[in-house]
């Protein structure tokens, strides 16, 4: 009988659990770098968390910028319901407020286009519209 020219040492009886293909026409099994799959998951988890974050500053912006609406509303308010005013304001009409040259506010029905170079009044505050619930929406303000 003539013997295995092949190295006990090279052969295995399970080729499955080797780390490289145990033959010419196998798989290239590469080990998988540990790094690289970590660099990437934060990669991914950065990307993920940073476009959350531009969406919540997003949102505080949005907010923000409501809350400076309220204010000014607030703020034409109480300026209109400290102002001069010579008539019973309707719901739903557009009334102008103005600062007169000593300093005190009067509400008028004559917007600032029509009073044109005469504007008796030092500067223009606002345009408002009364609401049902006698609050005032800013339609333009200085």
């Amino acid at each position: 009988m003539a013997e295995n020219p092949i190295d006990k040492d090279k052969v295995t009886e399970t080729p499955a659990s080797l780390l490289y293909a145990h033959n010419v026409g196998g798989a290239v099994i590469k080990p998988t770098d540990g790094n690289k799959i970590r660099s990437n998951a934060v990669s991914a988890m950065v990307q993920q968390t940073n476009a959350q974050m531009e969406q919540i500053y997003e949102q505080a912006r949005v907010l923000a910028e409501q809350a400076n609406k309220i204010r000014r509303r607030v703020e034409i308010s109480e300026k209109i319901y400290t102002a001069q005013l010579a008539f019973q304001p309707k719901i739903g009409e557009t009334y102008y407020l103005y600062e007169k040259a000593e300093g005190k506010e009067i509400v008028s029905k004559v917007s600032p286009r029509q009073w044109g170079a005469f504007m008796p009044f030092k500067s223009f505050v606002a345009a408002v519209r009364l609401l049902p619930d006698h609050t005032w929406e800013v339609l333009e303000d200085e």
